[in-house]
């Protein structure tokens, strides 16, 4: 068997963000070879024409391998940004007040134009305006609904358009730009996996998204407004999967918070069963160094210990000189960290009680006889792929095969921990399900001659929703004769 088919060694999964380092076909298939399961087109650079060889270079390398690949497209999001100076650029003063306002004339020290009717309508005295990604300060004084006035907390150098935040309030403004919802008509033409959703503030955010979307792809919410944290379980009920982006957290609030909240959003998501990716500057000294920092090290691991099913790489493997080294690094960091023999407790500090459902049932179920039986691994029988999110959900210790006729339902898979999706044909028995599961954990590599696997599915076959069979089975020597698919 290939390399390419073969699981991989971990059950974190790595996703890579491609960029003008790693667009070719093979730089992504040295990114593969690295170890990446899934790849992030970013929505925010270069043109939509641009991404059309990078997908298709992406389905070639998943056509070549026989590995079914994720594409995840992260959406840009509103961008709120001041206007113009005279001049290009100004200094702002500590201390000195400054205004922000509807005038379009190009602003100085005192002044500058500010083109969001939506901030004015929402602004509270005592708030903060954050600039150039937080390097300035602006605390508001006093609003009508065309002038706030501030005060500079934490002067310095402002240059035309920098971007805004207003970690404060929540921003009466729609998650999807009209830029956001051509690019998103775009991706699904394009058939990608995962929609990321930048912006997020409520609940309501993810409806206008999902309504296009038509079930065509899956949704994932960034986690990057502080508003979030306030109805983070409600954000995370409504939406496929979750990002913890840790770089926008980080603008908008202190950075002593952000590991908290990393880890309260990475269990809240757990427990609601939703793949959860944590994102921004883990390994970002490899930007320009073939080498991370120790810290990042931890800081990759800390992620791995905490559970999260997905780890992600930005810069590093969009933009850096080391893009391959990054994702071998990455994939280090995770295999290191999960032989570790106290990972198993680690993870399962989040505690995952199942709904009163016969399908939570029996994936709590299947985790635990794998433990008692010493199983090689789970396979499990689904079309929709909630049945194998229910049991990576209790993060059990074995491998999870899964077996799905849908190649939508096993792409998407590939943000799931512990997943091997493999794309395979319908089963119509229970006697068919038996000995297919027993080929494909021989096939797979996940089982050999005498281990015992666990088998979980619904019957009657070819039924979304009807998971209700756990049956354990001793595979022997010859499953694969006369295997055909």
């Amino acid at each position: 068997m290939s390399k390419a088919t073969s699981p991989r060694s971990r059950k974190v999964r790595v996703l890579a963000t491609l960029g003008p380092a790693s667009s070719t076909p093979e730089m992504i298939e040295k990114l593969f070879d690295a170890g990446a399961d899934a790849f992030r087109v970013n929505m925010s650079h270069g043109d939509q024409q641009s991404k059309i060889a990078v997908i298709a270079a992406i389905r070639a390398m998943e056509k070549r391998t026989g590995r079914p690949t994720t594409i995840l497209a992260d959406l840009q999001g509103p961008k709120l940004r001041v206007g113009k100076f005279a001049g290009g650029r100004t200094e702002l003063t500590t201390g000195e007040r400054f205004t922000l306002d509807r005038d379009s004339t190009p602003g100085d020290a005192s002044r500058v134009e500010l083109p969001h009717r939506e901030i004015f309508e929402a602004i509270e005295v005592g708030a903060r305006l954050l600039l150039d990604d937080g390097k300035l300060v602006l605390r508001v004084t006093a609003h009508d609904a065309t002038t706030i006035t501030t005060r500079i907390e934490v002067g310095g150098a402002l240059s035309n358009h920098k971007g805004l935040n207003v970690p404060d309030v929540v921003v009466p403004m729609a998650a999807l730009t009209d830029k956001d919802r051509s690019d998103l008509a775009f991706a699904l033409d394009q058939k990608v996996d995962w929609i990321a959703l930048s912006f997020v503030q409520r609940p309501e955010d993810l409806a206008e998204a999902r309504r296009l979307i038509q079930g065509r792809a899956a949704l994932l919410a960034k986690i990057e407004k502080p508003a979030a944290i306030d109805r983070l379980e409600e954000i995370v009920e409504q939406c496929d999967g979750v990002m913890v982006a840790r770089g926008d957290l980080g603008v908008e609030l202190p950075p002593e918070s952000v590991p908290p909240l990393q880890k309260r959003i990475v269990e809240v998501s757990r427990r609601l069963g939703r793949p959860v990716i944590v994102a921004t500057q883990m390994l970002e000294s490899m930007i320009t160094s073939p080498s991370p920092t120790r810290a990042e090290v931890s800081d990759v691991a800390t992620a791995v210990y905490d559970g999260a099913d997905a780890i992600m790489l930005s810069a590093e493997s969009a933009a850096g000189t080391w893009p391959v080294e990054s994702v071998a690094m990455m994939n280090a960091i995770a295999e290191a960290v999960e032989r570790d023999p106290m990972h198993g407790d680690r993870v399962h500090f989040t505690i995952t009680r199942p709904d009163p459902t016969t399908a939570d049932a029996l994936a709590e179920a299947a985790k635990n006889i794998a433990q008692t039986v010493s199983a090689a691994a789970i396979i499990c029988f689904t079309s929709s792929g909630s049945t194998a999110r229910r049991v990576a959900r209790e993060r059990p210790s074995v491998p999870l095969l899964v077996l799905t006729p849908r190649q939508e339902t096993a792409r998407r898979l590939g943000l799931l921990w512990g997943a091997h999706a493999v794309l395979t044909k319908d089963v119509d028995s229970f006697e068919d399900m038996v000995a297919k599961a027993k080929r494909m954990a021989l096939r797979h590599q996940l089982a050999k001659a005498g281990d015992r696997v666990i088998i979980i599915a619904g019957v009657p076959f070819k039924t979304p929703g009807s998971t209700n069979v756990l049956h354990v089975v001793r595979i022997i020597g010859d499953e694969l004769k006369g295997y055909g698919g």
